[in-house]
């Protein structure tokens, strides 16, 4: 009797400890929010293709993502989570997208500040509840109200922040820091990146796009965060990290254009971290 519930209890212990944190699953409401932000009308084609790699439901359930939150989305580039956030989010929550400076001093950031205006004007019912606030490093921080968010999100920016063009990684710490303060006690960071797997051999400068997860740990606990967890959401093996052209060579960016493109496309999008953080409870 002892063995058999000894090998029933290993067998319940193992499966629990193999289910990956992210099948814990969405309230009905929350569930059926981001449904609806992922099937919506107002996400292209271009965008739904990508779901493939980015797994988006999968990333905001492990998250802890609620669709009554206050959430921050900082440098939300083109805008493709904040389809889905500001969809997910209309009825019952709220969205800061904290963009580039409208000012910045570089082309790309103009371009896509303005393309992100444009998609919010095109659809203001989906986005009536975005609010468009700033962030240029390393003075202009005021990302949302202090202490009103319940959760601030943040996908593959980390690697920007240690790049030469935005500090080399003088001010890589305050937009932790920032997203910190705009956090309520209890709140909750997710951060998405690029994965260089090995400490020893990690470009202080993130040239080619990735950045550990050791790295970007250390940068969050800096501000003050409590790691809780990473998930493997986002894990591709078969990004070998080597390509000419950093991160970029790799769609969606297609960096070399149709040189070597089947080989590229047969990797798929980079091999990513999901992390999670929350502000202590008691600060």
């Amino acid at each position: 009797m002892n063995v058999l519930f000894n090998r029933q209890t290993a067998a319940l212990l193992a499966l629990f400890f193999f289910l990956d944190p992210v099948l814990a699953g969405f309230d009905a409401k929350t569930a059926a929010a981001v449904d609806a932000a992922i099937v919506g009308e107002h996400r292209g084609a271009e965008a739904k293709a990508r779901d493939q790699y980015r797994h988006p439901r999968e990333v905001l359930d492990f998250m802890g993502f609620r669709s009554d939150m206050t959430v921050l989305e900082i440098w939300p580039g083109d805008g493709w989570y904040t389809q889905v956030l500001a969809h997910a989010l209309k009825d019952e929550g709220k969205l800061y997208a904290a963009q580039y400076d409208a000012n910045g001093p570089f082309v790309f950031q103009r371009e896509m500040f303005g393309k992100f205006l444009v998609m919010l004007s095109e659809n203001p019912d989906i986005y009536r509840n975005v609010t468009v606030t700033y962030m240029d490093l390393p003075y202009q921080l005021d990302l949302a109200p202090k202490a009103s968010l319940d959760m601030a999100v943040t996908f593959r920016n980390t690697h920007n922040w240690v790049e030469p063009f935005f500090g080399g990684g003088k001010y890589a710490v305050l937009p932790f820091a920032a997203m910190y303060d705009a956090l309520r006690p209890g709140g909750i960071l997710g951060v998405v990146d690029h994965r260089w797997l090995d400490t020893a051999t990690e470009d202080p400068m993130s040239m080619n796009g990735y950045i550990s997860v050791e790295r970007t740990i250390n940068l969050a606990e800096q501000a003050g965060f409590k790691f809780v967890g990473e998930s493997d959401i986002l894990r591709n093996p078969k990004d070998t990290r080597d390509h000419p052209n950093g991160v970029w060579t790799l769609p969606p960016t297609w960096a070399l254009g149709d040189k070597d493109r089947d080989k590229y496309a047969a990797i798929g999008e980079s091999d990513r971290f999901v992390l999670k953080f929350e502000k202590p409870s008691d600060q």
